[in-house]
C-alpha cells in the first residue's frame, strides 16, 4: 500500500456504520473517521442487484458530499469509501430481515440453494466530486444449519444488521460453510483487493491533477 500511505494527508471517511467494514479497513492498516450518512435506502429501488448496490452507495456519497460536513470534508482533502450489499438467493434480493419469521426463512433456506453477495465499493473525491466504483460477488455453499444454531443467531439479534441476515463469519455459522466462491473479506462488505485498486486510483488521479497545475 505504498502508494495510499504516501497520501496520508488525505482524510478517509468511511460512510458506514458496519463493524465489518471497520474491521476491514482496521486489518488493511488504513486510518479513517467514520461519518454514517442518512439516505432512505427502501426509497431506491432496482431489480438488477449489481444496479441497486451501485446505486445505494453511490447515494450514500452525496449524502455525505450535500451534507452538513461537506465543506470539512473538502478543506481536509477527504476521500468518502461508501458502498451497500444485498444477498442473492433463488433469484430474490435479500436484504436486512425485518422479523424474526423472515430471518429464519433466509437462513434455513441456505442450506438448499446458496446464497450470493454482491457488493459495491464507491471511493469519491470529496474536492472534486470523481468516483472510483466496483461490485464484487461471492458465492457461499452451506450444508444445512442446525435449527439450534438457526434459534441462538436469531436470538443474539445480529442477523437483524446483515443483508439477508448472513454472518458466515459467526461461530456459529462457519462450522456449516462448505466453500466460498469468492472471498471473505468481500462476503463480509468490502474487498480488500478492491478497496485498495479503487483508493489507488482515485490517488493517481489527484496527483495527476497537482502535478499539472
Amino acid at each position: 500500500m505504498k502508494s495510499l500511505s504516501a497520501a496520508a494527508s488525505s482524510l478517509l471517511v468511511l460512510g458506514s456504520g458496519s463493524s465489518t467494514r471497520k474491521l476491514i479497513l482496521s486489518e488493511m492498516g488504513l486510518q479513517f473517521e467514520v461519518h454514517k450518512p442518512d439516505i432512505d435506502e427502501k426509497a431506491i429501488r432496482y431489480a438488477d442487484p449489481v444496479e441497486l448496490v451501485l446505486a445505494l452507495g453511490k447515494a450514500k456519497a452525496a449524502a455525505l458530499l450535500h451534507g452538513p460536513q461537506s465543506a470539512d470534508f473538502a478543506a481536509r482533502s477527504a476521500f468518502l469509501l461508501t458502498g451497500d450489499q444485498v444477498v442473492v438467493w433463488d433469484g430474490q434480493i435479500l436484504e436486512k430481515p425485518e422479523s424474526e419469521e423472515e430471518a429464519r426463512r433466509f437462513i434455513e433456506g441456505y442450506g438448499a440453494l446458496p446464497p450470493k453477495t454482491v457488493g459495491s465499493c464507491v471511493v469519491t473525491d470529496a474536492v472534486t466530486g470523481e468516483q472510483w466504483s466496483a461490485v464484487d460477488e461471492a458465492t457461499i455453499y452451506f450444508e444445512p444449519i442446525p435449527q439450534a444454531a438457526v434459534d441462538a443467531l436469531i436470538a443474539a439479534g445480529d442477523v437483524y444488521y446483515c443483508a439477508g441476515g448472513l454472518m458466515v463469519e459467526h461461530p456459529l455459522v462457519e462450522p456449516h460453510v462448505k466453500r466460498i466462491d469468492g472471498t471473505i473479506d468481500s462476503v463480509m462488505g468490502l474487498k480488500k483487493e478492491t478497496v485498495q485498486r479503487l483508493l489507488e486510483a482515485a490517488h493517481a488521479a489527484r496527483a495527476e491533477r497537482t502535478d499539472s497545475t
